[in-house]
């Protein structure tokens, strides 16, 4: 994913994850919801020197407070795995939950520290009061080229709404990681795909995040 998408979903608020923490029961209409997100946490992070200059620890909280609670991983991962997602044990699917998450955090935390000037656009919400799954619709305004478009997708659970994919440049990002979850499984399994994630958190892990000048 190029850099300019990567600054966009995280600024969004969709750095995709699962909380270890108690998820809060959220009443708000899923077009309310993400625009709350996206505005505190473009806010929290244009006020903020330290989440700009890259500060690990400061963006790792903003993730976990403002962020994943809102976010369904565990859908997501499911549908990133496909069938093999239903055929795996309950332990190797919560190590893979896991590990899916470390990556995408990692992955997103370093462009919080790009956001300088971005602003969200949100086009007309339409759902019918029914509906339990929906899509809203926005685009992300930079200085530095043509506005890019950003779609959400959300489904309604006993929590409330939550994120499960999105859609940046045209592209939906469980699709995105569709293929790679199927090559690393054909190869390996479950446990293949898990260690291939894990190996790679380990390397992120272990490298500065990227900051803008």
């Amino acid at each position: 994913m190029k850099p300019i998408a990567q600054l966009i979903v995280t600024a969004a608020a969709v750095a995709i994850s699962t909380s270890v923490m108690a998820a809060p029961v959220s009443s708000e209409a899923p077009d309310v919801l993400v625009k709350r997100l996206s505005t505190d946490v473009l806010d929290t992070v244009k006020a903020d020197k330290d989440i700009q200059s890259g500060n690990t620890r400061k963006i790792m909280d903003l993730v976990n407070s403002k962020i994943l609670p809102y976010v369904d991983s565990d859908k997501m991962t499911a549908l990133a795995a496909g069938p093999a997602w239903r055929q795996a044990t309950p332990a190797q699917q919560k190590r893979l939950s896991e590990e899916f998450r470390t990556l995408l955090v990692y992955t997103y935390s370093g462009a919080l520290s790009q956001i300088k000037n971005e602003t969200i656009e949100f086009k007309p919400f339409r759902a019918d009061a029914g509906d339990t799954d929906v899509t809203v619709n926005s685009q992300v305004n930079t200085a530095r080229g043509e506005p890019i478009t950003l779609n959400y997708r959300l489904s309604k659970g006993p929590q409330g709404w939550k994120i499960y994919d999105l859609n940046v440049l045209g592209a939906w990002l469980v699709e995105t990681y569709k293929s790679t979850f199927k090559s690393e499984i054909s190869k390996g399994g479950i446990d293949g795909l898990i260690n291939t994630l894990q190996n790679r958190n380990q390397q992120l892990a272990s490298k500065p995040l990227k900051t803008s000048k």
